[in-house]
């Protein structure tokens, strides 16, 4: 990166939380805190006692009420995050050939793992352009069709429909959508997702809510005899998840943070609240951006902006690294585009822990940085 211009923002553009990350983002101080209280009587204890159980039991309750699950959905927990998911579907959900949506950096990669697998068919690619999306299309020769909620890297939103008139279950990879974005849990089978994004917590851990078809297709497969790692295995995860614990350890902080993520949401009002103030943050960017002289959003299809993650291209003459250098220097942390994306560009979290107030004062802080360059 060329040397960065020396820019003092005044006090009134610095953002009271300058934590913009799309993953890992902005954790509550709050939560940190009342962590820091337990001091030993839960840190350091075994996952397998009461004391760690009763927060897995608490997140399962809490996600149930939170994602208003039908009855017969369970909540599902595993250790390794959304990229060991990718691995555990390989094995345990997908039968014989799955059908991949790819827009993006994290659907590409899924549908790179279901490929290298030896055991299955070559998976059904339905590809897009970055900053466009694809459509499921039915086909009764898949049995799995992956969808992905929200594309990171990208900042496009998919909508979460179960294709017509086919048998195939449904997965979704909702890391960056789950908690911020409307789902209808009768369109999904498997909807997965990593808890440092809109749940405010760390990384390390999977979450899948799954439907009563999600359950019995993680039961059927698991009886074939296919071989699956104990690691990867989701009868496994199912079976330790339905006594409030995981198979392998798990970082007692990312449950901690999680449960109480969780809690602060559904005092609030849930998932309707999350949604509206994720939709509050990103239409104050994407106003922004859509009346500036030197920026404009990435995703040209309004319906297909992320409320979550908004992506914003700058004009060449404004080097997107200098101006995320600066904001940098002035403690506005991590507005840079993803990196293999290549583009002259911003990209900026919008999950419901950052204030809409700060996400204004961050575009007046852009304004004010690119006036001066």
């Amino acid at each position: 990166m060329p040397d960065l211009p020396t820019i003092h923002l005044p006090a009134e553009l610095i953002p009271a939380d300058g934590r913009f990350g799309s993953g890992p983002s902005k954790v509550r101080t709050e939560s940190l805190l009342e962590l820091g209280v337990t001091g030993s009587s839960y840190m350091g204890t075994s996952h397998r006692k009461e004391r760690v159980r009763s927060v897995v039991a608490a997140i399962r309750e809490g996600l149930r009420a939170f994602f208003s699950l039908p009855d017969g959905y369970e909540v599902v927990l595993g250790v390794g995050g959304a990229t060991a998911f990718w691995d555990a579907a390989a094995f345990g959900l997908i039968e014989r050939r799955s059908q991949h949506l790819v827009f993006g950096e994290f659907s590409a990669k899924f549908a790179a793992t279901v490929d290298g697998a030896p055991h299955l068919e070559k998976p059904e690619r339905i590809e897009a352009a970055p900053g466009t999306r694809p459509d499921p299309v039915p086909n009764p020769d898949v049995d799995v069709y992956a969808l992905t909620h929200n594309e990171t890297s990208t900042g496009v939103t998919a909508p979460i429909a179960r294709p017509r008139g086919v048998e195939g279950i449904v997965v979704v990879d909702a890391t960056s959508g789950a908690g911020a974005i409307a789902v209808d849990p009768s369109q999904f089978d498997a909807y997965y997702f990593s808890p440092q994004k809109a749940f405010g917590s760390e990384g390390g851990l999977w979450v899948a809510l799954c439907s009563p078809f999600g359950i019995s297709r993680i039961e059927r497969v698991a009886a074939t005899g296919r071989w699956i790692p104990r690691f990867l295995d989701l009868r496994t995860a199912l079976d330790n998840s339905r006594k409030d614990q995981t198979y392998n350890t798990p970082g007692l902080a990312t449950l901690y943070l999680l449960r109480k993520q969780i809690d602060m949401m559904l005092d609030q009002g849930g998932l309707d609240w999350a949604v509206k103030r994720s939709l509050r943050s990103s239409s104050i960017l994407y106003d922004w951006a859509e009346h500036s002289e030197y920026a404009s959003p990435f995703v040209a299809r309004p319906e297909d902006r992320s409320p979550s993650v908004v992506t914003v291209d700058l004009v060449d003459d404004v080097p997107a690294d200098i101006v995320e250098g600066v904001l940098r220097d002035n403690g506005i942390l991590d507005t840079f585009g993803y990196r293999k994306l290549g583009r002259n560009q911003l990209r900026v979290a919008c999950f419901p822990n950052i204030d809409p107030t700060d996400i204004e004062k961050l575009t007046r802080a852009v304004d004010f940085v690119v006036e001066r360059l």
